[in-house]
């Protein structure tokens, strides 16, 4: 008897001769949240079925025909990226010892503990996410591969190392495990929250909340949802964000901050993917993908005292670190052109030019606030513009911290200046400037075009288009 179907993913595939306790087993899986889960009741029926399915672990019910047989050497064989865990109503020593031989990664002896069954299960499949994962960044990284290019567009970056990070998180993005982002404030942390959730293609909604400052009750209430009657003013039941986040994304952000009792409930949470509503007495299943985030460094507060060690664990198999501002400062140029335009769209202005000089200045800031801190600078430089070029003087609290250099060309010809008028003999225009610019840039790279646009902050296509104009010029 086959109850398998003929075609799609499965994630688990129980196979053994008798039908009645692997469905009693597909059940047991499917209510710990462990699925999609099938059948085999004819053991024959498994190397084809093999052939046209995706499975990431077998458990095989080992009767004295199928060992005859050497279904588990052949499957080990033929495909050994699957884990099989091997059931029995043997005890024999022998038995066991030779299944392990032939690649099994659990010996389980029948009748089994529920428990015992589901975390061997639970075990198995993380190893083989893990592997799984290891290889696919070893692909994305040699091949410089990148298969959801258009989930990023809302990051803006020409940065290489943001781009390793992109690859990274696509590839952690569908693994059933939390991902911690770390990163200072005004990274960017929800936007890369929200791209796991998009590739990760879960059927549910993108839940996000803000963790600090919230004490247990309220985290408690916030998250789990509490019972009728559970404290004065409950007058009716209410279901908690990880609710609403069902077969979705919950999204906590600044989870350094949480206080001790809340931590203890998240890593029940993270571990057993159960939960209490407050006053209730029965557990409920979650089924949200958690992806957490933090600005403050974990392992210093776990040296203070203020976060539990064993949740750190829980939280560190996979973790993207998101650079500062200021160790991509090559991203500032691209950034601050796409601020302009989307505050220049806000206001109902003509998009306005920027001066020289600015661009370095802002190169030279710290931005401690980062990326967020640029674009709320950029949007109120603009809003209090009013004509010619955009400067430095439109930036407020960046002048003292970033004083332009003797190159700034917005003044006119001092000792500190002077340079310019030694290169052309006068002031020269914008379009002799950039011209000049851009050849010294291909110099620098040696004529390599995506680099010399890199090093001035722009487009390959804005570099062909402007040497096209260029007359008599040598990249001696």
């Amino acid at each position: 008897m086959t109850t398998a179907s003929s075609a799609g993913p499965c994630t688990v595939l129980l196979v053994g001769d008798d039908p009645q306790p692997l469905e009693h087993t597909r059940l047991l899986l499917l209510a710990a949240g462990i699925g999609p889960a099938q059948t085999l009741g004819d053991s024959r029926a498994t190397l084809p079925f093999l052939e046209q399915h995706t499975v990431s672990l077998i458990v095989l019910d080992m009767t004295p025909d199928i060992n005859r047989a050497g279904l588990l050497s052949r499957i080990r064989t033929d495909y050994p990226n699957i884990q099989v865990i091997v059931e029995t109503a043997s005890s024999d020593v022998e038995i066991a010892v030779n299944c392990m031989k032939s690649g099994a990664v659990d010996y389980m002896v029948r009748p089994v503990e529920p428990e015992r069954l589901v975390t061997a299960v639970e075990n198995a499949l993380n190893f083989n996410y893990s592997q799984q994962e290891v290889f696919s960044l070893k692909e994305y990284l040699l091949n410089d591969r990148l298969e959801h290019a258009e989930v990023f567009d809302e990051i803006k970056t020409t940065c290489r190392k943001m781009r390793s990070i992109f690859q990274y998180t696509e590839v952690v993005a569908c693994s059933p495990q939390a991902v911690l982002i770390t990163g200072e404030t005004g990274v960017g942390k929800e936007l890369f929250a929200r791209v796991i959730h998009r590739i990760s293609k879960v059927r549910g909604q993108f839940v996000s909340i803000n963790v600090a400052g919230l004490d247990d009750a309220m985290f408690s209430d916030t998250l789990f949802g509490h019972k009728k009657g559970a404290f004065t003013g409950a007058d009716q039941y209410r279901d908690g964000l990880i609710s609403k986040a069902a077969h979705g994304t919950l999204f906590l952000d600044e989870i350094g901050d949480l206080n001790e009792l809340s931590q203890v409930k998240l890593l029940r949470l993270l571990q057993e993917r159960e939960y209490y509503p407050v006053g209730a007495d029965l557990v409920k299943s979650s089924s949200a993908r958690i992806v957490l985030a933090t600005n403050v460094n974990l392992q210093e507060r776990i040296k203070e005292g203020r976060f539990r060690r064993d949740l750190y664990y829980r939280l560190c198999t996979h973790q993207i670190h998101i650079p500062a501002l200021r160790e991509r400062q090559e991203d500032i140029p691209l950034l601050l052109d796409y601020f302009i335009e989307e505050a220049a769209r806000h206001f109902g202005r003509s998009v306005p030019a920027v001066l020289p000089g600015l661009i370095q200045a802002l190169v030279e800031y710290d931005f401690p606030g980062n990326v967020r801190e640029l674009q709320a600078k950029v949007s109120d430089a603009v809003a209090r513009h009013e004509e010619g070029m955009l400067s430095l003087d439109d930036f407020s609290g960046i002048s003292a911290a970033a004083p332009q250099r003797p190159s700034d060309f917005s003044t006119a010809p001092t000792a500190a200046n002077v340079g310019i008028y030694g290169l052309f003999g006068r002031l020269p225009t914008f379009h002799e400037i950039e011209d000049y610019l851009i050849v010294e840039a291909l110099k620098l790279s040696e004529g390599n075009y995506a680099a010399a646009a890199s090093i001035l902050g722009v487009t390959r296509q804005t570099i062909s288009k402007r040497l096209k104009s260029i007359e008599s010029v040598s990249l001696r």
